[in-house]
This record gives structure tokens, C-alpha cells and sequence, in this order.
């Protein structure tokens, strides 16, 4: 598994340094939840809409509301290499517990991605791509799942134990108390049983 690198990405289907999508109008649609990428990269396709919250399940469950939209950006293309480039943005507020106070907060989660879709099981394949991209497996028509790779994203921007500020959080790091737990209960040394066993 790569390391997730969240900084954004140099366009790779420019090859003299000119972000030449920025040229491009994107298209004002309705995020697809699956894609074909090598039609998509062909058509140098570009999308740009967004995704009910409701409707990435897995992340609504570390969610106190499961209301809002995700802002997402995609742009498809082929790289200098001839690899097939799905890469793109997501953006989104939503509100958790504080790991302090348990108070709800906000929380922004902000993220950049860049994969390149493989066949299932092809190693060989993997040997080949640069490591600035993340790998994606194809299902059995030749397609990705978009919205579960935006799911997936965002997962992971996902704060491990939010918290607020302290400055504004109800309960403040000084007066955390853990509670003593009090010395450990004295148990008998075997070595000293023994010994008293050996003078009898």
C-alpha cells in the first residue's frame, strides 16, 4: 500500500509544464458514481459537481449529521507514460464529536488524488506506474467506482481524534483528570516462597 501523498499534483497530461486544463470548461454535472477511465481519459473528460453526504455511507458513520455535499473536481487524461490519469479534489465541511468535551465540531476535510486503474491481479502492471500515483482496480465492465474512491479520500482526511481549539473547547487540557490508580496490589515473591520452603 502507498503512502497517500495529499499534495496537490502537477497536471501529467501537459508536457511542457502549461496547466492546460485550466483551459478547459469543465463540466457543470452531476458526479457519475462509476466511470469507464480509459473512455473518460480518451475524451479527456472533466467533472466538476457534487455528492450528497448521504450517500457515502461508510463516512456518515464517524458523522454526528449526515447532511452537506462533498465538492468534487475530476479530470481524466493520459500521461506522458500512456497511463490511463483519473486525479482530482474533494472538499467538504462536516461535524464530529470532540475528543475533549464531546461537544460537536466542524471539521474541514480537504483532499487531492491521482490514480491510474489497473486490471484485477495484474502485477506486472504495477511494476511500471510512478509512484505519484495510487492504483485503482477496475470491475469486470472496464469500470472504476468514482464515488467510493471520493469516499475513500475523504476517509482518510478524516481526523483520527478531533478536537477543538482548546481555546474554545469546553473542557480544557488542564483540567483533564484520569483518575489514580492507586498502588499495584503487593504479590507474593516466588523466589521468597521457595526460599521459606527450603527451610523446613
Amino acid at each position: 500500500m502507498r503512502e497517500k501523498n495529499h499534495k496537490y499534483l502537477p497536471d501529467p497530461f501537459d508536457s511542457k509544464g502549461a496547466l492546460l486544463y485550466d483551459a478547459r470548461l469543465m463540466q457543470k454535472v452531476k458526479i457519475p458514481v462509476t466511470i469507464d477511465p480509459v473512455k473518460a481519459a480518451q475524451k479527456r473528460s472533466d467533472y466538476e459537481g457534487f455528492v450528497p453526504l448521504v450517500n457515502l455511507t461508510r463516512l456518515t458513520q464517524s458523522l454526528l449529521n449526515p447532511q452537506g455535499e462533498v465538492t468534487v473536481r475530476v479530470e481524466c487524461g493520459t500521461d506522458q507514460q500512456g497511463l490511463t490519469v483519473i486525479q482530482g479534489s474533494a472538499s467538504c465541511e462536516v461535524s464530529v464529536t470532540c475528543e475533549r468535551c464531546g461537544e460537536a465540531m466542524m471539521v474541514s476535510l480537504d483532499c487531492n488524488f491521482a490514480y491510474t486503474p489497473v486490471k484485477p491481479g495484474d502485477d506486472s502492471a504495477l511494476e511500471l506506474i510512478p509512484e505519484r500515483y495510487d492504483v485503482i482496480e477496475k470491475d469486470e465492465h472496464g469500470e472504476i467506482n468514482l464515488r467510493q474512491l471520493v469516499e475513500d479520500e475523504l476517509i482518510l482526511a478524516l481526523p483520527l481524534f478531533p478536537m477543538h481549539d482548546e481555546a474554545v473547547c469546553a473542557v480544557s487540557a488542564a483540567s483533564m483528570s484520569f483518575g489514580d490508580i492507586g498502588p499495584e496490589p503487593e504479590k507474593p515473591n516466588p523466589f521468597a516462597v521457595l526460599a521459606e520452603l527450603k527451610k523446613k
